[in-house]
């Protein structure tokens, strides 16, 4: 049987640009489905533009089936805010979209187990969208559209507080999300809890010129500096 451990690093490649309150969310969600005995993996996370738009033209212009009707800037994962999920399964390696599987054996599909653990960690499911459904699909809009975000809209220091504290199961705390800062611009957003600052380590990484890449053997981010 995978580790937690084991589980986690597979999603790792994906988080790294996340809206701090969906890198707490997603990795609670890892945790809390694991615990149900439904490994998942997160398959998608933060996309740029011309990504979403490649992705618009599947089925379109280019070959393949449909799979989004958001062209780029349209999409909440252009902002880091929303994922998407996949069942893993036991051999660690194979991931699974079937929507039906059992694989915990109790009489209940894996795939709207998580689904609703994510409704419960402040979540919006795909699947429950009443024309173009996405099973795959999780975000958190704080209230804004797309439109706002692209003209710089973020959600606010209260909003995020929130959020995290329905994600820790607490109320109250010191968590604050904060600017991170090159030369004056922003880079990303990150988080300020009890002192300790928190902040997407590709992001900041790529900032000043390195590449990043994750050993999941000995759990081990390498940042390289040319």
């Amino acid at each position: 049987m995978l580790t937690l451990d084991q589980v986690k690093s597979k999603s790792a490649g994906w988080l790294g640009k996340l809206h701090p309150v969906l890198l707490a969310g997603a990795s609670a969600l890892i945790q809390r489905s694991y615990a149900k005995g439904i490994p998942i993996v997160i398959t998608q996370g933060m996309r740029t533009i011309a990504e979403q738009n490649t992705l618009y033209a599947q089925g379109r212009t280019k070959p393949g089936n449909i799979v989004t009707n958001a062209r780029g800037g349209s999409s909440y994962h252009n902002y880091g805010l929303a994922i998407d999920f996949a069942l893993l399964l036991p051999d660690g390696k194979t991931v699974s979209w079937d929507t039906s599987r059992d694989g915990n054996n109790d009489k209940l599909a894996d795939w709207q187990q998580v689904a609703q653990e994510a409704k419960k960690l402040g979540f919006a499911w795909g699947g429950d969208w009443t024309s173009f459904k996405d099973y795959s699909h999780l975000e958190m809009s704080f209230g804004l559209t797309t439109e706002q975000l692209r003209a710089g809209r973020q959600p606010t220091v209260q909003q995020v507080k929130d959020a995290l504290a329905l994600i820790n199961g607490t109320t109250g705390g010191t968590d604050q999300a904060i600017s991170v800062t090159l030369n004056g611009v922003e880079i990303t957003r990150g988080l300020l809890e009890n002192g300790i600052t928190y902040a997407p380590v590709r992001a900041v990484a790529e900032a000043l010129g390195a590449q990043v890449t994750y050993d999941a053997a000995s759990r081990t981010v390498n940042l390289v500096r040319e």
